[in-house]
């Protein structure tokens, strides 16, 4: 089913919520300014519950039977790459866990030092996306007992649950997010095919909820509560929600899909994004790629949140909005310069939300974007996006560029305000 234009499928937002959202959002302005912390507590999202703890992001199974027999030259590239180079178990064991209190500095005032500082904790999240990649690529369990062998250390350890947090100094908190849901993914494509695991997995399964839950205490400063970090938090707590039978954070999840419809503006730009001048365009498509792995989340459980329409929107515009201002910065009008920063259109990690939205609906548009850079890898939001969602029609090939292959400008892992 492809999305054609505005509102070619949608629902008006259910009864359930109809009174509470007219009470809670009265007042409050559609266009310019984000639903309050309080505010977004106030949703009733009682309807929403954990139906189905052992649904990942995609559909595993299906996934791994379509891998094995297709004869797609991409896929079968990357599948015998993450089967014949897959990770040493054991070496993987290895790797120390983090158990002081994780300080991190601000990446734009300090990007050196940044670098250094998160180098572990981007090889965290490389490794279990990478156990989950190398277990769908060979069917092979090994590798999924190995992703619960690996966070059970870390849960028997209590890592990460000691960090720095202050309002000038949100890094080491902005950094966990990615850490949790890079763990709650991964850990959501395995844990139901392995068996005899069971202590680890409880283990595991606590030691996440915890890590969440003394995350989502701190509510974040003034944009960082409300913008893409929220989002960003949202992630994981969707994710980890549904691992956990834990419906209260389920919700905290779906919240984000509310939020995000209610802030939108009726273009489809979201304010709070679009407001970063020369990486408005970064950012509205930096949000999407949380917000649309949350609705897959959210529509594995049974939800048709992308038919969900608040003040007229659903996420539909706002994936019009980015495609439009990509295309042409223009589209912006008065919302940001016309000078847009660029760095990101090289980097495939910043479009693993294109591969979910394209496969659900059937999506050309993205071809552009998306063909070069294939496959489409993010070390925590989707992992190997493209082997796990790419329709085998759409693309046989990689696309070479000029110079061999794209080059990465912007820089990966990038998790900054």
């Amino acid at each position: 089913m492809s999305y054609q234009g505005k509102h070619a499928h949608q629902r008006t937002v259910p009864s359930w919520i109809a009174g509470s959202l007219i009470a809670t959002l009265l007042g409050v302005g559609t266009t310019t300014q984000a639903l309050t912390l309080e505010e977004r507590q106030e949703l009733d999202l009682s309807d929403y519950t954990v139906r189905d703890p052992d649904a990942s992001y995609f559909e595993v199974e299906e996934r791994m039977i379509l891998l094995q027999e297709t004869n797609n030259s991409l896929l079968m590239q990357q599948r015998e790459e993450l089967t014949n180079y897959a990770p040493s178990c054991q070496q993987r064991l290895e790797i120390p866990t983090i158990t002081n209190q994780l300080r991190i500095p601000g990446f734009y005032p300090t990007p050196d030092a940044w670098r250094l500082a998160t180098e572990p904790l981007f090889n965290f999240e490389d490794t279990v996306s990478e156990l989950a990649g190398s277990f769908v690529a060979s069917s092979d369990v090994y590798y999924a007992e190995c992703l619960v062998r690996f966070l059970d250390k870390w849960a028997r350890d209590d890592a990460l649950l000691s960090f720095y947090y202050h309002w000038s100094q949100p890094q080491a908190w902005f950094s966990l997010e990615s850490m949790i849901f890079a763990a709650a993914m991964a850990y959501s494509v395995v844990h139901p095919h392995v068996e005899g695991l069971e202590e680890e997995k409880t283990r595991v399964e606590a030691w996440l909820n915890e890590l969440a839950s003394v995350h989502m205490a701190i509510k974040g400063a003034e944009s960082s509560c409300c913008n893409n970090h929220f989002y960003r938090r949202a992630l994981y707590a969707a994710m980890i929600g549904v691992l956990t039978e834990d419906d209260d954070m389920f919700r905290f999840g779906v919240s984000a899909i509310y939020s995000a419809l209610h802030d939108m503006t009726e273009a489809g730009a979201f304010p709070l994004e679009v407001k970063r001048g020369r990486r408005a365009t970064h950012y509205q498509n930096y949000a999407l790629l949380y917000l649309i792995p949350i609705m897959e989340i959210t529509e594995r459980q049974g939800y048709d949140v992308y038919d969900l329409e608040i003040d007229g929107n659903t996420m539909h515009d706002a994936v019009d909005f980015a495609m439009a201002i990509l295309e042409d910065p223009a589209e912006l009008g008065d919302l940001a310069p016309r000078e847009q920063y660029t760095g990101f259109l090289k980097d495939d990690q910043y479009f693993a939300w294109m591969e979910m939205y394209g496969a659900r609906f059937g999506e050309a548009r993205f071809d552009d974007i998306v063909a070069p850079m294939r496959p489409i890898y993010n070390r925590g939001a989707g992992g190997y996006a493209t082997l796990y969602f790419m329709d085998p029609d759409v693309q046989q090939h990689l696309v070479i560029d000029d110079e061999g292959r794209r080059e990465t400008q912007a820089f990966k892992g990038l998790s900054s305000n």
